[in-house]
């Protein structure tokens, strides 16, 4: 059994409860992740408030029909694909310990990068990049983001100046993002508590609007020019509304832009959140108040529901840990196949392993970590 985040009714925050869900089971072109961190986006509670689904991130077991991926490869991406049809969403997001997942819609983890920075691109990459898309951008062109600080703007910005050439960005933003948003390459920065639109005298190729208020950002556009938004329905009948094609090749694009530190991933500085706490991490989300993305972290969640307890005695590390594990055959087709283990270790967790050499190192390391406490989670 694992946890896992879930609503049965739409509604504020409080609506989300934790319980324990069954271990999935992947199908034929699909992965089995062990999530490791998992970004919160303005879409989750959007939908969680009226009507849709949740995004995010991970490493993980393969399938007969998988090919691109091998055990232990650390993949990420964004698991749902928005554009299915209402009602028809196969997924409730990464918010649990486990998930499965279309081989198609992830890709390799940049190396240079963490799981939690990882965790924070998938969605809001592939927001940006539509965006620059659905705007016919080309190089040489200047482009004005309103929301600059938030998890998409901050993408947008970099993507401008850094990947797709932009003679000049300009962005909007609080008094307290405004030299963040200068140190990602941003040549103007427009303070919204200060300055009214209507109130800047330049005019710009491309308004790429994050945040909902193209009604009024409209004007800083020149003429016929594209006016993009990014929220559903756009507020101007003027603007593009610009979704997100959900992709693993389009991060894999990206990749290089990554790893060359082109493109550098923000989280909030507020993070990580623990497992535990994602009532409290959508509160401060729906703040408004973010600067890049919110994420949880899960890397010292429990996994299994077990009332085992473990304690050492005499003899060798590896023997007290031999006697005092429960050892099991992971019973699926699956497991079977590829001589599958689960483990409880002392820290009542489960670790998964597919080939019986690997046994003696992950007990003598689990044993070697027990009672430590990282505190990652503060």
């Amino acid at each position: 059994m694992q946890k896992a985040w879930y609503y049965e009714e739409h509604g504020p925050k409080e609506v989300l409860k934790l319980g324990y869900f069954p271990i999935p089971t992947p199908k034929h072109d699909q992965l089995l992740v062990q999530v490791k961190a998992a970004a919160l986006n303005p879409i989750d509670f959007k939908i969680r408030q009226r009507s849709l689904t949740v995004p995010v991130h991970f490493p993980f077991q393969k399938v007969k029909g998988v090919s691109r991926f091998n055990i232990g490869d650390e993949v990420y991406g964004n698991i749902q694909d928005f554009n299915t049809k209402l009602g028809q969403l196969e997924s409730l997001g990464t918010l649990a310990q486990f998930i499965v997942v279309e081989e198609n819609l992830v890709t390799f983890k940049p190396k240079n990068i963490s799981f939690e920075e990882a965790a924070s691109l998938p969605v809001a990459a592939e927001t940006a990049v539509e965006g620059f898309k659905m705007g016919s951008f080309r190089k040489g062109m200047d482009v004005f983001v309103v929301g600059g600080g938030g998890g998409v703007g901050t993408l947008v910005v970099q993507l401008a100046k850094q990947v797709f050439g932009a003679s000049k960005v300009a962005a909007t933003s609080s008094t307290s993002k405004m030299d963040f948003l200068k140190s990602l390459g941003v040549d103007k920065v427009y303070d919204y508590t200060r300055t009214r639109y209507e109130e800047i005298e330049e005019k710009y190729d491309m308004v790429y609007d994050t945040i909902g208020d193209s009604k009024n950002s409209y004007v800083v556009a020149k003429e016929n020019v594209p006016v993009i938004d990014i929220t559903w329905p756009p507020s101007n009948t003027r603007a593009i509304h610009s979704s997100l094609t959900v992709s693993g090749e389009i991060l894999e694009i990206l990749r290089p832009c990554l790893e060359s530190g082109k493109l550098k991933p923000v989280v909030d500085p507020k993070g990580p959140f623990c497992f535990d706490d994602v009532v409290k991490a959508f509160g401060y989300l729906e703040t408004g108040r973010a600067r890049g993305k919110v994420y949880i972290n899960n890397r010292q969640l429990k996994y299994g529901k077990t009332t085992t307890r473990f304690h050492p005695y005499g003899g060798t590390k590896l023997h007290q840990l031999i006697n005092y594990t429960t050892l099991y055959h992971y019973m699926t087709d699956l497991a079977s196949k590829h001589k599958t283990f689960r483990i409880y270790n002392p820290f009542q967790t489960e670790v998964y392993t597919v080939d019986p050499a690997n046994l003696e190192y992950i007990l003598k390391t689990n044993f070697e970590n027990y009672g430590k406490e990282t505190g990652m989670c503060g």
